[in-house]
């Protein structure tokens, strides 16, 4: 099934992209560069975080818990700030 029709990108191009370790995509931002592409109308942005989301699995809460850096974006308001700073 094509997911991003701008790109042509497919669900098993997401899901050949990704794997265990720390080279794992972890963002659909991080998918597109894998691919050799760049998000262009972003639509397709939810599709494929779900396509990671089924994917990774409990690998995806084990790299959400070990760096913040790669959470998933339900797993994002764990390392929200507390409150944004005051611009004057």
């Amino acid at each position: 099934m094509i997911v991003c029709s701008c790109n042509v990108l497919s669900d098993g191009d997401v899901r050949a992209c990704l794997g265990p370790g720390p080279g794992c995509p972890r963002t659909p931002a991080q998918v597109y560069r894998c691919l050799g592409c760049s998000p262009n109308c972003g639509r397709c942005a939810r599709t494929i975080r779900s396509i990671m989301e089924q994917a990774l699995g409990a690998a995806a809460d084990e790299a959400c818990d070990a760096c913040p850096l790669s959470c998933t974006a339900d797993h994002a308001h764990r390392h929200a700030p507390a409150e944004m700073p005051a611009f004057s």
